[in-house]
């Protein structure tokens, strides 16, 4: 039991799972469209690393700390593009942070997270930019649609999840859990055939097999469920598609 909580203290409460799964998330798209670059892996988790401790931190006696050690992370991040890329991937890069400042900073009087059923899809916007436009050449909508559904569909859980402390109405308090559920899995449903008909078969494959997993965890979704449900379990669905790509590749 110790090391369950020593575990998820100093991983999942860290932020370094959620950003981790989100990284693995980018870099299934970045091998389907032959793009991986070391950098740019490095680049995708530490500003997901970064925004999330930032979103995590602010009202807390840390908040300048992070603040800190973020204003590192964003010199580090830009010093990574400029030696490895070129200037649009910096501006790329630069929409994307302010996307996420406006996400939930206490320096703004409204905040994306304060309007009511906006919050599931504006993680799925920025987590579908992350990997449709910032690691490609040009901008793939078949991509950002796809990842905007399954992200959009995977952030509903969360609002079961909260529904009864959350200070803003959310889709579960709207239409219910199960009306959620539904619409969880349509998005899911819809991410998947584009999915079919624009990912490489070995790709689409286990974007499909990774739907399957993410039906299962939606439908088991309830407000009782201890915590790590969500945060480990809910949150690993969005690596499983490179997960299941590595499978499928190597075994």
């Amino acid at each position: 039991m110790n090391i369950l909580k020593i575990l998820k203290k100093t991983v999942i409460d860290s932020q370094i799972y959620v950003s981790l799964m989100g990284t693995l998330f980018a870099v299934f798209f970045m091998e389907e469209q032959n793009t991986f670059r070391f950098p740019s892996v490095l680049l995708i988790f530490i500003t997901y690393f970064s925004g999330y401790l930032y979103t995590k931190y602010q009202y807390t006696r840390h908040f300048f700390k992070i603040l800190t050690l973020n204003a590192i992370a964003g010199i580090f991040c830009a010093f990574l593009i400029i030696h490895n890329h070129n200037e649009i991937r910096l501006l790329k890069w630069f929409i994307i942070v302010v996307l996420g400042l406006l996400y939930n900073s206490f320096f703004l009087d409204i905040y994306i997270r304060k309007i009511p059923l906006l919050k599931v899809f504006y993680v799925g916007l920025v987590w579908a930019l992350v990997n449709c436009w910032l690691t490609l050449p040009e901008f793939s909508i078949p991509i950002f649609l796809i990842s905007f559904f399954f992200i959009t569909a995977l952030v509903l859980p969360f609002d079961i999840r909260d529904m009864k402390s959350d200070t803003v109405k959310t889709f579960p308090m709207f239409i219910g859990v199960q009306n959620t559920k539904y619409v969880a899995y349509a998005l899911i449903f819809m991410s998947s055939l584009i999915s079919i008909f624009y990912l490489k078969p070995i790709y689409a494959f286990s974007f499909f097999l990774a739907s399957i997993m993410s039906y299962i965890f939606i439908y088991f979704a309830e407000n009782k469920r201890d915590d790590a449900y969500f945060s480990f379990g809910v949150e690993t669905c969005s690596a499983l598609p490179f997960l299941f790509l590595l499978i499928m590749e190597y075994f």
